[in-house]
């Protein structure tokens, strides 16, 4: 029944054409150098700490590994991390 409704919503959005990551519920993360991290659409932070960061999304979790890393913004779905940041994985 979900991919279904995931095949459904995906030609909804390329006929209508609108961004995926809006209609599918889908993260959208934008890296700036190493530095700084923006995500969209996550589900809130699983576990923190200067080194390692886990955020919950709709499909599994990110892991976000660095040095000095902070939570610079937080709101209900969107996130801005700064910080040396070493590694980005999705993990389900």
């Amino acid at each position: 029944m979900e991919n279904r409704r995931e095949a459904f919503n995906r030609a909804l959005a390329d006929f209508l054409e609108i961004p995926r990551d809006l209609v599918l519920d889908i993260p959208k993360l934008t890296l700036v150098g190493r530095n700084e991290l923006y995500l969209e659409n996550h589900r809130g932070i699983i576990q923190y700490n200067p080194n390692l960061l886990r955020i919950n999304l709709s499909r599994g979790f990110l892991e976000i590994e660095g040095q000095n890393m902070e939570i610079k913004a937080l709101m209900p779905e969107e996130l801005h991390i700064i910080g040396e940041i070493t590694s980005v994985r999705y993990r389900d």
